[in-house]
């Protein structure tokens, strides 16, 4: 394949290298076009129809699974991946890092100091009992042994960093919601991972020769260390402002500019820190992201997503420049991606898979969305400083959606017995939580930040009100006390 990826390369008619080569049938040739016109399509699509979803309830993300459910196995078969292919397993995992990389670069060093201890509950405390509940429900409603229902917990623990970005990175929304809610779909990803493929170990074959525990502590270990490590390089690595390096480059930069403009430019499109351009530094963060995931599930094989959601974070609070223009340039490939991983799962959806289980399905994705999340927010929280309201609104937002698309479709690949009814199961939840939260993502975040701006104005007038209070009083005390010491005229 890679004698042939060369050839192509350096053909002068791609049309014409690929419509000879022999592996790769006209009927795959032909998907892959009208996968680029409907890609192309949906793209254009929802471009314009941002502006009105914007200013409605409406959500992209929701709208992109259902054109892939018209269009994939469920509907008009225009789209037609193989979920068990590696394809869609690539592309989901290549989602999952550059969603994972652009909230790890927004966590804030100072709220990451002094707020850490939310989030901490929240993975600690609510993401197992969210899975334990899970778990309970399914075994109560579904054949399923305990294990299969265990790992289906596991695949449903982790909330979505991609159905939560419209609250995440709103800054009206207060600050410690979008940060706990950040850290939360951030870190819960890589946590999970590895149970689930600690149980899919144990269900599939070889299973009785696993351990478990020390699988667990490799992978997330391997993970953290990868991550931190990586991103204290790369931080270093990128030329600072004022660097001998980063002078030199500039200087030639500038001279280079003023030979063509007879004057220097100012602006930061002509030299930004050291003279290297801001798109190049984003593509410099990005090239961080794929290479910790890349070193961590090297040999002895760690957590990858751990390792990138960590060197994120580590590269944004060390290099707070390099995170201002990731954040800047990056947001069309988020975009892409996001749009790319809702139609291909859309697109492998169907009716019959999707309500095969009945009542008992639908009963589970309401007992994970409604019960599960709500009181495993609520109970890791008690005695928290949070009032009930700020409570109930993390514990709705933990929408499931790009990790449990993965993670389900891993288990599709895997030999176990019961995989294709676990991934359905899951899915069902994905689609349910796709279309509520997609519907509440932009009212709520609207609702909390009015809400939070009205407290703010009330414990900013009452100050004011009392001090004007203390004022009146001491002026009219000292009005009398004028008024009774005040020498009367001679009569």
């Amino acid at each position: 394949m890679a004698t042939r990826l060369g050839v192509i390369w350096h053909s002068d008619d791609v049309g014409t290298a690929l419509s000879h080569m022999p592996l790769l049938p006209a009927t795959a040739i032909g998907n892959f076009r009208v996968d680029v016109l409907v890609l192309g399509a949906l793209l254009m699509a929802g471009a314009l129809a941002s502006g009105i979803v914007r200013r409605s309830f409406l959500s992209l993300a929701a709208g992109f699974v259902l054109a892939g459910f018209v269009l994939g196995h469920g509907g008009l078969g225009v789209l037609r991946f193989d979920a068990r292919s590696g394809f869609v397993a690539d592309l989901a995992t290549v989602a999952l890092i550059v969603i994972l990389f652009r909230d790890g670069l927004e966590v804030d060093a100072e709220m990451l100091q002094e707020h850490w201890h939310l989030p901490f509950r929240k993975l600690v405390l609510a993401m197992p009992l969210t899975a334990a509940i899970v778990a309970l429900a399914a075994r109560l409603l579904t054949s399923l042994s305990w294990t299969e229902c265990f790992l289906l917990g596991a695949l449903l623990s982790p909330t979505d960093p991609v159905l939560s970005s419209g609250v995440v990175n709103n800054p009206r929304v207060p600050r410690i919601v979008r940060h706990s809610l950040n850290l939360e779909s951030g870190l819960n990803d890589g946590l999970a991972l590895p149970a689930v493929l600690a149980l899919a170990a144990v269900l599939g074959a070889g299973g009785g020769h696993f351990v478990w525990w020390r699988f667990v502590l490799q992978d997330v270990t391997i993970g953290l260390g990868t991550g931190l490590l990586v991103g204290l390089l790369a931080s270093r690595l990128m030329p600072r402002e004022g660097s001998p390096a980063g002078k030199r480059y500039g200087n030639r930069a500038g001279r280079r500019d003023e030979s063509r403009t007879g004057r220097r430019r100012e602006s930061g499109e002509r030299s930004l820190q050291g003279g290297i351009p801001a798109h190049q530094k984003s593509l410099y963060a990005l090239g961080t992201a794929f290479a910790a995931y890349g070193i961590a599930v090297l040999p002895p094989h760690g957590n990858g997503l751990i390792a990138v959601y960590v060197a994120a974070i580590t590269l944004g609070i060390r290099r707070p420049d390099i995170r201002a223009y990731f954040a800047r340039q990056a947001e069309d490939l988020v975009e892409i991606v996001k749009l790319g991983i809702f139609v291909v799962f859309g697109s492998l959806l169907t009716l019959h898979g999707l309500f095969g289980g009945g009542w008992a399905a639908v009963t589970i994705a309401a007992i994970v969305l409604l019960v599960a999340r709500p009181v495993a927010v609520f109970a890791a929280l008690t005695g928290t400083a949070t009032d009930a309201v700020t409570r109930g609104f993390m514990a709705w937002f933990g929408p499931k959606g790009v990790s449990t698309m993965t993670f389900s479709l891993l288990i599709l690949s895997d030999r176990i017995a019961s995989a294709t009814r676990i991934f359905n199961l899951a899915a069902l939840v994905v689609v349910f939580s796709v279309i509520a939260h997609g519907v509440t993502d932009t009212a709520g975040s609207e609702w909390i930040a009015r809400r939070s701006e009205r407290r703010s104005a009330r414990e900013q007038r009452a100050p004011a009100k009392a001090q004007g209070a203390g004022a009146s009083g001491a002026g009219a005390g000292t009005g009398s006390a004028g008024t009774g010491s005040a020498p009367q005229p001679d009569q």
